[in-house]
């Protein structure tokens, strides 16, 4: 063992032994962080039902049982392209805090070089050099490279959290999607019964005519009721068409063959009812609890904390700076004795920085952090009360909806029996065309608003859902510690 190694090593443990403790010691520039209050009520609106806490996660693997919706939503999120873009943006943080952790640490190199000259006497100078660099390694005294990597991880916890809010969004908007199709099949189906039952009394009203046990102004009235079903056809169509469109941007492929929804034949009913579904109750908690369900507010947090550390960062820079520039090796006239005792040396050089004129740059970065930071916190609550408002709107909407359904299937029997009854009367003679005409008209509108209700109603249990954070994975989140 040569006498530079064994001077050298006890030194170099030594110098970065001492480095060590420094930079773990290292002062930290952040402010001490606390959760802002939340500003909105500790309750939901008295209009409201009465909640109770509940930190349960929604799951919507459990709480979606079709297994049609079940599959579109598992292809949905293999397939769609914002959420592939959201976790893309993810893995992009975590990349870029990987850097910033790195910078807590030196850059060894090893480099190994060689020449050949001739001089004068016309031989051959050689010359061979080896050995370890560390250039321009920052000392963190004061923090600031601590502080950048604790901004890149809130930083990254925010994605990671924007993610999550992405896959939320994703999971109820393609269920609102389908269920769109299921009402567009069925108001499809009536509308087909009623244009068939609307020809053939527009037949049975030309005879009359003829007969003279009608008027010019029934069979009128009888064409214009099946022109207006027709209209009606061509718009639901087309809206089906639509709504079948937007199912397939969502999936970010056509739609599986299993999913077809469509009625095998135009008298055919739809595969699946509106009114077959069943969505169970969701508690909603307390407004408390939106905190840790909701990611939207969890990444308005991550970025408040990231504020936080960037203002850390900018005190640092008031603060000497200083670097580490050290190296080791040997050097040899000839490439065999390059590494062999008596060739070796080192170099330590340390620098230091402080900032003396800087024309207020330092202080302008300090205020724009702060500033950032009260931006970041002003985020936050607002993420907050729009997330109380829509909660509220979602309870508001469930009570008043779930007695429209209950209005709009009472209306729909009223008017069946009344169309019986007219149909019977009109039979006997007790009723004219006109009145059997309209009793048919009512019908018909009262079929198309007991499925357009169900199918609000059965939104609204989707956007409750959404909007209490259902389909997060709360305990599985991402851990940069891990990573």
């Amino acid at each position: 063992m040569s006498n530079f190694y064994k001077t050298f090593k006890p030194l170099a443990l030594n110098t970065l032994a001492q480095a060590a403790i420094i930079f773990i010691a290292g002062c930290s520039q952040i402010p001490k962080y606390e959760r802002p209050a939340a500003p909105v009520a500790a309750q939901w609106p008295a209009s409201t039902p009465a909640a109770v806490s509940s930190t349960q996660p929604l799951d919507w693997q459990s709480y979606f049982t079709d297994p049609t919706l079940r599959t579109l939503i598992e292809i949905a999120l293999k397939n769609n392209r914002d959420l592939r873009m959201a976790t893309l943006n993810t893995e992009l943080a975590l990349a870029q805090l990987g850097v910033r952790r790195a910078d807590q640490f030196p850059t060894v190199n090893a480099a190994l070089t060689g020449s050949r000259t001739p001089n004068s006497n016309g031989a051959i100078n050689s010359a061979y050099a080896g050995g370890l660099t560390v250039t321009a390694y920052e000392l963190d005294f004061f923090g600031r490279v601590g502080s950048l990597k604790e901004q890149a991880l809130a930083q990254y916890m925010a994605s990671a959290e924007a993610a999550q809010t992405a896959q939320i969004s994703l999971i109820a908007t393609v269920t609102q999607a389908w269920l769109a199709l299921l009402a567009d099949d069925e108001l499809l189906a009536v509308t087909r019964q009623t244009l068939d039952s609307r020809a053939e009394s527009l037949k049975l009203t030309a005879l009359k005519l003829q007969n003279g046990a009608a008027s010019e102004l029934d069979q009128q009235l009888a064409q214009t009721l099946l022109e207006s079903a027709r209209v009606t056809l061509a718009q639901q169509t087309r809206q089906r068409a639509l709504d079948e469109n937007a199912l397939v941007l969502l999936l970010g492929q056509p739609l599986p063959e299993a999913a077809q929804l469509a009625p095998a034949s135009p008298t055919a009913a739809p595969h699946v009812s509106l009114s077959q579904l069943q969505l169970a109750e969701l508690p909603a908690g307390l407004p408390s609890d939106l905190l840790t369900r909701r990611p939207d507010i969890r990444q308005a947090e991550q970025n408040l904390i990231a504020s936080h550390a960037n203002i850390g960062a900018a005190r640092a820079a008031f603060f000497p700076r200083i670097s580490l520039t050290a190296g080791v090796g040997s050097a040899s006239t000839a490439l065999a004795n390059l590494f062999s005792s008596g060739s070796w040396g080192w170099t330590l050089a340390p620098q230091l920085m402080l900032p003396i004129f800087d024309a207020g740059r330092n202080q302008a970065n300090l205020e724009a952090a702060q500033v950032g930071r009260d931006l970041a916190v002003a985020q936050y609550e607002k993420s907050i009360q729009n997330a109380f408002r829509e909660v509220a709107d979602a309870l508001a909407s469930r009570a008043t909806l779930a007695a429209q359904v209950q209005a709009s299937q009472a209306l729909l029997a009223a008017e069946t029996t009344r169309h019986h009854l007219t149909q019977l009367r009109l039979e006997h003679g007790a009723a004219s065309q006109l009145e059997w005409l309209d009793a048919k008209r009512s019908l018909f509108s009262a079929q198309q608003t007991a499925v357009q209700t169900r199918l609000a109603y059965l939104q609204n249990q989707i956007a409750l859902f959404k909007t209490l954070g259902g389909g997060s994975h709360m305990a599985q989140a991402a851990s940069p510690t891990a990573n």
